[in-house]
């Protein structure tokens, strides 16, 4: 289910795109500015989160086009 990013606080909404940019991994290199690109896809909507209610986790998707 799609959820828009504005209606997430804004620290539920840091702690998703956190885990997010960190997840294949524990390369840390510029972890910040990865977040900021991750925040200005949801703006531009060309990133979306989505919740799956089957198991309880958020993603964030590429808008497909």
């Amino acid at each position: 289910m799609k959820i828009p990013h504005t209606q997430v606080s804004a620290e539920a909404l840091r702690a998703i795109v956190e885990e997010f940019v960190t997840r294949d991994g524990t390369d840390y290199t510029h972890v910040a500015q990865r977040i900021s690109d991750v925040y200005g896809l949801l703006k531009t909507g060309d990133a979306e989160l989505h919740f799956d209610a089957e198991t309880n986790s958020c993603n964030i998707v590429m808008r497909s086009t």
